[in-house]
This record gives structure tokens, sequence and C-alpha cells, in this order.
């Protein structure tokens, strides 16, 4: 989409921008072959085209991702609240306006447009998930209680909290249940 003359990239909702955290979390604690490929797929699909990762960068990004994971993992809003604030307190520098390589005006915190990919996924994640814990007075999200499974999860509205990562997980836990009764 574009929007006077600027490209509009995916991932610039809050929203959008915390299904890429959760996308990427799941990567990273893959044991897949491939785990650069994977990786800038899940972010080609999120907007980030033409990504070329080294291991220098996996390293980044895999050290990025406990603080982002322990907002997820937070029972409560007070818990992901806390975990949020130790990632800005530890990761983040003042807000500023940016719009660079053609997108439109965004929010940053990460120190500046040319960081490395591990201080831009836990800045723009944390950053996505503050605002909707702000807008929402709820945790974020979640991480997928089927056993084996773990998958963080984004929160989407209002409603009874997600337990599953996905319907798929939700069905096999009910029918297991469902097995184990009768």
């Amino acid at each position: 989409m574009r929007m006077d003359g600027v490209r509009w990239t995916a991932g610039s909702a809050p929203a959008d921008a915390a299904q890429r955290a959760a996308d990427l979390l799941v990567e990273l604690r893959s044991a897949e072959p491939d785990p650069a490929g994977r990786i800038a797929a899940v972010l080609g699909e999120h907007g980030e085209t033409g990504v070329r990762l080294t291991p220098a960068d996996l390293d980044e990004l895999r050290a990025a991702a406990e603080p982002v994971a322990a907002v997820f993992a937070a029972p409560d809003t007070t818990t992901a609240a806390a975990a949020l604030n130790a990632l800005f307190a530890r990761h983040a520098g003042p807000p500023r306006l940016t719009s660079h390589g053609g997108t439109a005006w965004h929010l940053h915190v990460d120190a500046d447009d040319d960081g490395g990919w591990g201080e831009w996924f836990v800045t723009s994640s944390g950053l996505a998930l503050a605002v909707l814990l702000a807008e929402r007075q709820a945790p974020p999200g979640g991480v997928c209680a089927a056993p084996g499974c773990g998958a963080p999860f984004v929160a989407h509205g209002a409603g009874s909290p997600r337990r599953y990562c996905s319907a798929r997980c939700a069905t096999r836990v009910r029918v297991a249940r469902h097995r184990a009764g009768g």
C-alpha cells in the first residue's frame, strides 16, 4: 500500500509487529536446519525483504529473543509490564519518529536505524507488545498450553484468554482429554 508516495509496510501496526515477534521466536527456538533461511523467510512475510543473515546476526537474534519471550510467558498484566519495563531499561533509547528506506513515519526505540538485527528485534517487539498491553490492559500474548508445544502467540482482543497457539493445538488437547476420559 502507498501513502503520499511512501511505501507502507507489513508489520507497521502493533498487532502485526507482535505477530512477527511470535513468529520469529518460534523459528529462533527451532532445531530445524537452515535457521538463517527460515528466519529470513519469516522476516520477508512481515515486510522485511532482501534479508541476508550472518551467523553473528543469528546469535544477536537468539540473545534478543530472551527478553521478548519473557513478555509472552508472563502470567498476568503486571508481570508482562515488568518484563517490558526491564526490556526497555536494558535495550531501548529515546523514542523517535523515522521514515527510512521509503517507509511511512513510524516509531523506533533502538539506538539508530543502522543497528543490528538483535537490537531491532528486541526494541521493535517490545514497543509493539507494550502498545498492545497499554491498549488492552491485559498481557499482549501468551505461551501455548498444549503439552510439547510452548509456542508464543498474540492475544487478539477481548473475550476469554487464549490458552493455545492454534486451533490445531486446542483440538489435539481436547481429543486427548476426550480419549483419556472414555
